[in-house]
């Protein structure tokens, strides 16, 4: 349940009550007029009726430039739904706005992030380079490059090029921070390279392909379903920064072949991600609010996701040409 709350015109009281009689709120109240005219309404909303509710009253008070409409959490509401009430709002998407939101702040390129990419890739070269699991695991669930991917998901779904442009500089940027560093780290820090789990970051076959495109799919779904906690197990599952550290530490230490497998693994994580995430916000609906912002978005949809696939195609044929000179 979400507890939404109206400021507007007090004109616009009577549709209101008309948004939430068609939507079927579970309960809608009106405030007295205040002295500037505004007036206030509250609305108790379900889940799988939040983005309808939403958009409904986002049509009515576009014109309203004093308009308000605040949404909050819900931890009690009696009585409680009926089972089926509660499977729906279990299924329900969660709300576009609020996926926005959260996604927005992992895409933003500023110091936060720029320092975790720096902390996390030194975190990633001792776990690597003193073959210790436990502290590769740490840098992974830092897992600064994993928001701003899911940014740019998000960004293709509501063809918001903004968004699409600022979580894709954040990446390139935090691979860039992720490789030099970890260059720099091999150039002056020589080791064995017989690291296990330098080398699993070295390798890359069909598993990482599927790997890669079914944590992508968790990520997403964990999004829109409001399970935050998911995403630990999918920064492990699929982790984009031991693979570009990887990549620098062979660059460093002048392994050209070993560096080509583990970028090869890079591209392929980023690439199985973006795909997946894309699919799944597209199976799920995520859908921009007006109807020619959404047919932008879903010719910008098709687009990206053939754009992936083909990559993705590409990227197979080099994993069979990179094993045969291995093998």
């Amino acid at each position: 349940m979400k507890y939404v709350e109206i400021v507007a015109e007090k004109g616009s009281a009577d549709t209101i009550a008309a948004i939430a009689e068609k939507h079927e709120v579970a309960d809608m109240r009106h405030s007295a007029v205040g002295s500037d005219g505004m007036q206030a309404s509250r609305l108790l909303v379900a889940d799988d009726k939040l983005q309808s509710v939403l958009d409904a009253l986002q049509k009515m008070l576009h014109a309203q430039a004093n308009a308000r409409i605040v949404v909050l959490p819900v931890e009690i509401a009696l009585p409680k739904p009926s089972e089926a009430e509660r499977k729906e709002e279990d299924a329900a998407v969660e709300a576009r706005e609020a996926l926005y939101e959260e996604v927005e702040k992992n895409a933003r390129l500023d110091r936060n992030f720029a320092v975790l990419v720096v902390l996390s890739t030194i975190v990633a070269a001792i776990g690597l380079i003193e073959d210790n699991v436990a502290v590769v695991i740490g840098a992974m669930v830092i897992a600064p490059l994993l928001g701003p991917n899911l940014a740019f998901g998000l960004g293709t779904a509501l063809g918001d090029i903004s968004l699409m442009r600022k979580s894709a500089l954040t990446t390139v940027v935090g691979i860039v921070i992720a490789i030099a560093l970890s260059i720099a780290i091999g150039f002056i820090w020589p080791f064995d390279i017989a690291s296990r789990e330098l080398a699993a970051r070295s390798q890359v076959g069909l598993d990482s392909v599927a790997l890669a495109l079914a944590s992508g799919a968790a990520a997403a779904l964990s999004m829109t379903t409001g399970l935050s906690s998911v995403l630990v197990g999918v920064m492990v599952a699929v982790a984009l920064l031991p693979p570009a550290v990887t990549l620098g530490l062979m660059l460093g230490l002048k392994h050209v072949d070993l560096a080509l497998g583990a970028g090869l693994l890079l591209a392929i994580n980023i690439v199985c991600v973006n795909l997946a995430i894309k699919v799944v916000f597209f199976l799920k609906g995520i859908r921009p609010r007006t109807w020619w912002e959404k047919k932008k978005a879903k010719r910008a949809m098709g687009i990206y996701i053939l754009g992936w696939i083909v990559t993705l195609i590409i990227l197979v044929f080099f994993i069979f040409g990179h094993q045969k000179l291995t093998s």
